[in-house]
Parts: structure tokens; C-alpha cells; sequence
């Protein structure tokens, strides 16, 4: 069980599953993520002004997943392989997201750099993700960005030179369902599978051999997934 841990706990989860499906041999494991955002529900104050905006962008959802190793050919049929999993935590972000919970419930912070943060730190993992696999072109790839914000979104995908539709997941994911913190990436994966599949596409990503997700949270923790797809149907 791990608690508190934010937007980036997906990544966090998925890293550990992956740890103990490929060192237990024919282990499976279920990941479920579930968040509940009503501890930081609030009524409107000028003074926590954070409070409103995230109520406006956070919301309840959970999903599941399981990860193994050596699928069982005819039986099982694996979305996506995990490749390979990092954890970093940016330079100079200290109290750019952090929480307390008091007698009223949760109250958070968000500096308002939160995006110039992470995009400027953004292409550090990707380099470092990807270097073993000489991949530097970032639009070759697909990806599963956690959905923090329009603004996030926006600086990344700037920074990078980032196609728009290299993010029409994550956003669809956003819009219809807002930021429900770790369990936002499951639902893009499972978005894009959908997706490329009534597209008639090769692949579950979009038709594109290579990935990556992202999860972004407190700390500034980024969790950064390599990701291989597999044939969609």
C-alpha cells in the first residue's frame, strides 16, 4: 500500500510491479490506483486562492492494470511492455507542490512554475531514457503525459517541439475527466489502445514501436517509463 504520494505515484507503481513480476518468476501483479480528492475539498477563501484552483482541476477516479512477465502466448495479450523505469527529482523545486493535512482536511500549495519547472527539466530524463536506444527525436515516439495541467501540457510540448496530437490522449483524458492524480495515466493507456485500435493502426501506440509516460507530482517527482507497444488487435 502506499499513500500521499501524488500525481507521480502511477509511474512509482508501475516501476515497483515490474520489479517483482521479473524477479518472481510467473508472478502477476494487480495495480490499482484510486484517488479520492475529497479531503481537499474547501469553500472558496481569498487568501487560498490554490485550494479553488484545485478543486476546478482534480477529481476522483481509480483504475487497474496487471503486470507480468513472459505472457502466456494464447492466453494472455499484453498492452504495452514496460522497457525500462527511472525516478528523478527536479533541481531547485523545493515547495513548488506541497501539502499539509490539518483538522479541515488537505490543503496544497502549487507555485506557479510548476510547468516552467518540469519542461525545463523535461528533456534531461527523456536524453537519459532513450540514449541506449538512439532515440532523439521526440516526435518519433508516443506519449503518455500525466495530465497536470493545460499549462504543463503547453510548456512541454514547446519545449520540445512537440507535435499536437503527440498529447490528443492525455488531453482527451483531461477534458473529460480532469487530473485524478495517479490514476490518470492508466486511463490514457488505456486511451490510446482504444484509440489506435479504431484507427486500424499497427500498434497500441499510435503505430509507433516506442513510448514514454510520464507521471509529474509532489516533490517535483518525475517518473519516467519507456514503453514498448505491441500489435494492436
Amino acid at each position: 500500500m502506499m499513500y500521499q504520494q501524488g500525481c507521480f505515484a502511477s509511474g512509482t507503481v508501475l516501476r515497483l510491479a515490474k520489479d517483482l513480476a521479473e524477479n518472481n518468476t510467473g508472478a502477476r501483479v494487480l495495480v490499482v490506483c484510486s484517488e479520492i480528492t475529497a479531503v481537499t475539498f474547501h469553500g472558496p477563501s481569498d487568501t487560498h486562492i490554490d485550494n479553488l484552483m484545485g478543486q476546478a482541476l482534480f477529481s476522483d477516479g481509480a483504475a487497474a492494470i496487471i503486470i507480468g512477465s513472459d505472457p502466456l502466448p494464447g492466453i494472455e495479450k499484453p498492452m504495452y511492455e514496460l522497457v525500462s523505469t527511472a525516478q528523478t527529482i527536479l533541481p531547485d523545486s523545493d515547495g513548488a507542490i506541497y501539502g499539509h493535512l490539518r483538522e479541515v482536511g488537505l490543503t496544497f500549495h502549487l507555485l506557479k512554475d510548476v510547468p516552467g519547472l518540469i519542461s525545463k527539466n523535461i528533456e534531461k530524463s527523456l536524453v537519459e531514457a532513450f540514449k541506449p536506444l538512439g532515440i532523439s527525436n521526440w516526435n518519433s515516439i508516443f506519449w503518455i503525459a500525466h495530465p497536470g495541467g493545460p499549462g504543463v501540457l503547453y510548456q512541454v510540448e514547446a519545449k520540445l517541439g512537440l507535435k499536437p496530437e503527440k498529447m490528443r490522449a492525455t488531453r482527451h483524458v483531461m477534458s473529460e475527466f480532469g487530473n485524478m492524480l495517479s490514476a490518470s495515466v492508466l486511463f490514457i493507456l488505456d486511451e490510446m489502445r482504444k484509440k489506435s485500435e479504431e484507427e486500424g493502426l499497427k500498434t497500441t501506440g499510435e503505430g509507433l514501436e516506442w513510448g514514454v509516460l510520464f507521471g509529474f507530482g509532489p516533490g517535483l517527482t518525475v517518473e519516467t517509463v519507456v514503453l514498448h507497444s505491441v500489435a494492436a488487435a
